[in-house]
């Protein structure tokens, strides 16, 4: 007799009880024997139909079979006659295996408030968290996890990429360094980890986690890609290009890969090659956001402005960009349908200095006969609402009903906006009211102990380095010690810099020929009034750059190799600002050049202004 057939006999003889059936039915069902695993608990349930455990044993049996909802009956009957963890963390595995995923999470927690001590429950309940987009309290669920059990490998590995998508890239960090120890030899992990200790500028380290994952699997291009970014943030072009050539090598149509390589052939100003990479990678995803992005920045920086504004709409669709959908229920006005006696909303969208120049479109929206509402932040709402057609200036906490909406960066395209139709290039932001100049004039003449005086040189204000979260401002910025050069000119500087960096704190103090009252650039109207005082501009890729055109005063750009859109290329002026003068990078990050070329310009413009001072001292008062 063998023991399959002993264990029927004694059940009819009565010597098994359901405790010791179900017993052999787990026994059974864990080394994979169904078949007699369901005959204990047939058996089982012949002694006592509410069995728990044998109820709970069929539920899992139907589990294993594929049959879902026979599994959610016998094991909910099972948690009706004893709620255990066991039977509930079943029921809500199944539950969760049929994506209904809010029941699922209630029993996990039932399950959890009967054993606070297990580590895997806090690990499936945070997994689940996880998947209702409750991610805050998924974190704190698996950490609680890995606190119980430091040794829990993949409460460590599944910690590691929420906190990785949550953007808590130094926890991530942590959680992968535990995970590392428990298995080290996990290409996927090293990955992960480098990605974020890239994040958090522990650069490399990240290098050589990407070289570790990379030796242990060759064949994931995301690594190669993510390699490459590395190498070309620090300038290696070459090794970036061969990291991003081997990513394609393994996946051709990887238009990420595409992408990022078509970004360094354009900071290369390989714009033939930066062109023929997008559209490959356009080919491999005709509709992705990102690439029409770039391919919009290429089209706008080489002139081809009717496809350019088209194509940078697609920046709606980028959460890198950072744009905010206003979800208004009005309609999207691009220029195709009248708005004669309509109140429309003009919203900013993007930078201060985005929408400073975009403002200028305000006056030509008014003249369709639109009343026009313009909203944008509080620093230059009162020196936009001053522009012609303005007809109410307010901030995004106090939008007045209106009929239609479109957004500042979006007007190009509504009026079909080509190199030689930009409007209004020599100047719309109305001058600053004379009192507000005249109380500069005398800040700058009555500056302590008078040691300026009246006004006797040149005057030139400053600005070197823009937003340091912008995430082009290692390209644009520079510190104010690299101006060196030019400040040895006879000229009064005045800064204009607002935020001034630690880097720059010290020089700008030993630097007393640099007049600073930042302090009272409360708002753009100040700064306007400020700038109304002086020469000429001298400024970085910024916000004051925008203003200072926008008034039509004389500014100075300072333009990095690889420039803005905005700012086209091979042309030292600027047909968005006639009153503008770029000067440009000759090479990457050639900053020498930039200012030297702007010292001998400066010392022929105060020349020319000691010129006119002196033939104006000689006229007949």
């Amino acid at each position: 007799m063998n023991r399959r057939e002993r264990r029927i006999a004694a059940t009819q003889s009565g010597k098994a009880t359901p405790a010791a059936l179900c017993q052999a039915g787990f026994t059974h069902l864990q080394s994979g024997r169904l078949a007699e695993a369901e005959l204990c608990c047939q058996q089982a349930l012949t002694l006592d139909e509410q069995h728990p455990d044998a109820l709970h044993l069929l539920g899992v049996l139907c589990f294993h079979a594929q049959q879902p909802d026979a599994a959610v009956e016998w094991i909910g009957r099972a948690v009706r006659q004893l709620p255990k963890a066991e039977y509930l963390l079943s029921l809500a595995m199944v539950l969760e295996r049929q994506g209904r995923l809010e029941d699922a999470r209630q029993h996990y927690s039932r399950a959890l408030s009967l054993k606070l001590e297990d580590a895997g429950l806090w690990n499936h309940l945070g997994n689940l968290l996880w998947q209702l987009a409750r991610k805050d309290e998924a974190a704190l669920h698996l950490q609680q996890a890995l606190k119980l059990n430091p040794q829990y490998w993949e409460a460590a590995h599944n910690c590691g990429m929420l906190l990785l998508e949550l953007g808590r890239h130094a926890e991530a960090v942590k959680c992968f360094d535990i995970a590392e120890k428990l298995t080290p030899a996990s290409a996927a992990l090293y990955q992960m980890r480098a990605v974020c200790l890239s994040a958090v500028n522990r650069f490399e380290e990240a290098e050589a986690d990407y070289e570790k994952s990379i030796a242990l699997d060759p064949s994931l291009a995301e690594t190669h890609n993510n390699l490459g970014l590395l190498h070309w943030r620090f300038g290696r072009l070459e090794q970036a290009f061969a990291c991003f050539d081997r990513a394609l090598a393994l996946r051709p149509d990887f238009h990420a890969v595409l992408n990022n390589k078509a970004v360094v052939l354009l900071h290369l100003q390989l714009l033939d090659e930066a062109f023929a990479t997008l559209h490959r990678s356009l080919a491999a995803a005709p509709n992705d956001a990102q690439t029409l992005f770039y391919l919009a920045t290429l089209q706008l920086l080489t002139g081809d402005f009717e496809r350019g504004w088209r194509a940078r709409e697609a920046r709606w669709r980028l959460p890198s960009v950072g744009l905010v959908d206003r979800g208004f229920s009005q309609a999207l006005w691009r220029g195709d349908q009248p708005i004669e006696g309509k109140t429309i909303l003009l919203h900013s969208d993007e930078g201060l200095g985005d929408a400073i120049q975009f403002a200028r479109y305000v006056p030509m929206v008014a003249a369709l006969g639109a009343r026009v509402i313009l909203e944008v932040e509080p620093p230059i709402q009162q020196l936009l609402g001053g522009i012609k057609g303005v007809a109410d200036c307010v901030g995004r906490s106090s939008t007045p009903a209106f009929d239609l909406h479109c957004p500042l960066g979006t007007l190009p395209l509504a009026f079909r906006t080509r190199i030689d139709t930009i409007p209004l290039a020599e100047g719309y932001v109305p001058a600053p009211p004379a009192s507000r100049v005249k109380a500069w004039q005398e800040r700058l003449e009555h500056r302590l102990e008078h040691r300026l005086g009246p006004r006797t040189r040149f005057r030139v204000g400053l600005v070197w380095a823009g937003n340091p979260d912008h995430k082009n401002d290692h390209n644009r910025s520079m510190a104010l010690r690299t101006l060196a050069p030019l400040l040895d000119c006879d000229v009064q500087f005045v800064s204009l810099q607002k935020g001034v960096r630690d880097q720059d704190r010290a020089f700008l103090a030993e630097r007393s020929d640099i007049v600073d009252l930042t302090h009272h650039l409360t708002d753009f109207s100040e700064t306007a009034a400020l700038i109304s005082c002086l020469d000429l501009v001298i400024s970085v890729d910024t916000s004051v750059a925008h203003l200072a055109g926008a008034l039509g005063a004389p500014v100075w750009t300072l333009v990095p190799f690889n420039p803005d859109w905005r700012w086209l290329l091979n042309r030292d002026d600027s047909p968005w600002y006639r009153s503008m003068r770029l000067f440009r990078q000759a090479k990457r990050g050639d900053w020498a050049s930039v200012v030297d070329d702007a010292r001998v310009e400066l010392e022929r413009q105060i020349a020319a202004w000691r010129a006119r001072q002196d033939q104006a001292s000689l006229l007949p008062v």
